[in-house]
């Protein structure tokens, strides 16, 4: 069995921390900061660092990779499409790797960055998905440079896995994003619920991670672009009649850019 740990990085990202315990080897998801990653494997003799895997180019995801790189030899895996610091693979759509014994598939999920990946392993019981700033616990990255439908199209590809797949995003976005999402549907129950559940653990200060995919197709607005209620919440917002789910997507996410 792989645990998985939160590291905590700058003031809201999260360093996926992957440890095969009956090994001592242990891999790290958008690596942002060196720091927090050195002093786990100080407070910790004997475990080896192996992996390093990226998710797309920007710093607050990259900045400790080659410093990681240099201290360890750990293996570094990221986009290939994109600049990646001290990157020994190259990956695209469809490619598979092997970490600490899992087997991950890579999709394509541009959107966010052009060249964004995810990390997926399919196990029946529990699939992982490390999606870096593509799906957010309640939300979305931003579209800095895809365009809506790259982004529903990279969405909607992560939305077909299975429910019970655990989702590993970046940040601690979570209770901004419901409050966007209370906005979008006030009367749904699953939102509101959640809102209330997440607002008492952050002020626990408690993680808010990982989801599951059936909770975001609950309680995401930009997973539940073909529900009647948020297209006409998103109509209401823009004024027209946005007559495809890519177009209710489209609203959404210029709607939560100002929110």
């Amino acid at each position: 069995m792989i645990q998985i740990d939160a590291l905590h990085a700058f003031t809201d990202n999260y360093i996926w921390l992957l440890q095969d315990n009956a090994n001592k080897r242990c891999a790290v998801v958008d690596p942002g900061e060196a720091a927090p990653v050195l002093a786990w494997l100080s407070a910790n003799p004997g475990w080896t660092l192996t992996d390093i895997l990226v998710t797309h180019h920007h710093a607050d995801h990259t900045g400790g990779v080659a410093e990681l790189k240099n201290a360890t030899d750990a293996r570094v895996y990221g986009p290939a499409n994109e600049k990646i610091p001290a990157r020994d693979v190259g990956l695209t759509d469809n490619e598979q790797i092997t970490v600490l014994g899992l087997d991950f598939t890579l999709f394509a999920v541009p959107g966010h960055t052009l060249g964004h990946i995810a990390y997926y392993h399919a196990d029946a019981q529990a699939p992982l998905l490390f999606c870096g700033d593509t799906l957010f616990a309640a939300g979305c990255g931003r579209l800095f440079e895809g365009t809506p439908e790259q982004m529903h199209h990279s969405l909607s590809r992560l939305g077909a896995l299975p429910d019970n797949t655990l989702i590993y995003c970046t940040h601690e976005y979570t209770l901004s994003n419901l409050r966007f999402a209370v906005a979008v549907e006030p009367n749904n129950p699953d939102v509101t619920e959640r809102f209330e559940q997440v607002t008492r653990w952050r002020e626990e200060n408690r993680i808010s991670l990982p989801s599951s995919l059936a909770l975001e197709h609950r309680t995401n607005p930009f997973l539940r672009a073909s529900q009647p209620c948020v297209k006409q919440k998103a109509d209401e917002r823009t004024g027209t009649d946005n007559a495809t789910p890519v177009a209710v997507f489209a609203a959404l996410r210029a709607w939560k850019d100002k929110f």
